[in-house]
């Protein structure tokens, strides 16, 4: 009787432990941490930024763990996973070139997308309607696009975060503090200053290499013959089909801290015009070049974003002064230098303390709740803004926008015909 007890003891206390086996062993076996507070990761794109910074900063996280690299181009997915393991001291990590390979797993919480921008809104939806978590670089493609990704989101309940830095970085998180909350008065200008990018040639089309998917590279986009450079970050960012130029990338950045300095962030401007330089019919580019768009918002503070100044800056303009950054994240300069030394700004109920880098906040709130600082939201009224600045351009008359209700206040049908508001995207997965 007594060996019998001694043995159903032992037995209900083997089995204990194996229900509560993963809390319990030594997170030396999953890495730094147990699986029970892991967000694991699937990375789509890995070329130069998404190996850099994302790759880079999510792995810094004690909590993620990357099962999964993709990329058109196998060889950025190959380096990808040597990077990966090499930081997880295994060889977990898996290769794809198809993101349908990565969508359909179902062990991975969350994906991770650094494609060219007119795969950012495809990717980022049917990554939600796969029950994932989503990470994405900035920006959207078209306005509508931006509207269906967060309806998407609120949808189906998951995290979302744009890729974007600035409100983590400590020089535009300050300046635009100090301009929301009075420290140079009432703010009424922002100047942004943007790089002018080179005016690229048309090349001859060429066979497409071996270890590319072209089609899944085009997705969307029209079907067209490869070139030599089409998939150089310089080059797909200078065409409408995949992107915006520089006023949708550098403008991302800069024109978010203006926004949020005039405390415009959540809303948009009501007017937008602008102009921009003639292109040769013989240039690969065709978005502006050598533009200049003044945004007019309701409280009458206006944006000049501008590739002319040929520098990056950004300067906001109050009724007691005017604060400055000029080069990407590099000098300050004031009307007063005092401004820089007073953190008490940063204790206003009407602006928020510096978050994490988006990579790592990510991250947080997929493991405890809450809302990123660069939300869907956020990112797609952003976009929104930098879209109008495109249409004024290319129209050539005063775009007049209503916010609140995102719709056109003028003009609607002729407006809403435009490709940077609408976009025919192609059957991709029927192939070229």
């Amino acid at each position: 009787m007594i060996e019998r007890r001694k043995f159903i003891r032992q037995s209900a206390i083997a089995g204990m432990a194996t229900a509560i086996a993963p809390t319990i062993l030594p997170s030396k076996l999953f890495g730094s941490t147990a699986p029970s507070k892991q967000v694991t990761l699937g990375f789509i794109g890995t070329g130069g930024h998404g190996t850099q910074v994302n790759l880079g900063n999510f792995l810094t996280h004690p909590s993620s763990r990357v099962l999964a690299v993709c990329d058109v181009k196998l060889p950025h997915a190959r380096r990808a996973k040597e990077i990966v393991d090499k930081h997880h001291s295994n060889d977990d990590c898996k290769v794809y070139q198809d993101f349908r390979d990565v969508l359909a797993r179902d062990d991975l919480d969350a994906v991770v997308i650094s494609t060219p921008d007119h795969w950012h809104v495809p990717l980022s939806l049917m990554a939600l309607r796969s029950g994932k978590h989503v990470f994405s670089e900035k920006p959207s493609l078209t306005i509508t696009e931006g509207k269906e990704l967060v309806e998407e989101v609120e949808k189906q309940g998951k995290v979302f975060q744009w890729g974007i830095e600035d409100r983590a970085l400590e020089k535009y998180w300050m300046l635009a503090g100090l301009a929301r909350t009075g420290a140079i008065g009432e703010v009424h200008t922002v100047d942004c200053g943007l790089p002018q990018k080179p005016l690229l040639s048309i090349e001859e089309p060429t066979s497409v290499p071996d270890d590319l998917d072209w089609n899944l590279w085009l997705g969307p986009a029209k079907s067209v013959e490869f070139t030599p450079s089409v998939t150089k970050p310089q080059w797909w960012r200078q065409r409408f089909d995949y992107s915006g130029g520089s006023l949708t990338d550098w403008g991302a950045h800069l024109c978010d801290t203006a926004q949020i300095g005039i405390g415009m962030d959540e809303s948009g401007p009501s007017e937008i015009l602008g102009t921009s330089e003639e292109l040769s019919p013989k240039s690969f580019v065709d978005v502006p070049s050598g533009y200049d768009v003044l945004y007019r918002y309701t409280n009458k503070a206006t944006i000049r974003v501008r590739d002319t100044a040929r520098k990056i800056y950004i300067r906001f303009e109050g009724t007691k002064g005017w604060i400055q950054c000029e080069k990407w994240n590099g000098e300050l300069s004031a009307s007063d230098m005092n401004l820089f030394r007073n953190r008490d700004f940063a204790k206003n109920p009407d602006f928020w303390p510096r978050p994490d880098r988006e990579q790592r906040e990510f991250i947080d709130v997929v493991l405890n709740g809450g809302r990123t600082t660069y939300h869907v939201d956020a990112g797609h009224r952003l976009a929104t803004m930098l879209h109008l600045g495109h249409m004024a351009i290319r129209s050539g008359e005063t775009i007049h926008w209503d916010p609140k209700r995102e719709q056109f206040s003028k003009s609607r049908n002729e407006h809403e015909r435009s490709r940077v508001f609408k976009r025919q995207a192609r059957d991709w997965e029927k192939g070229l």
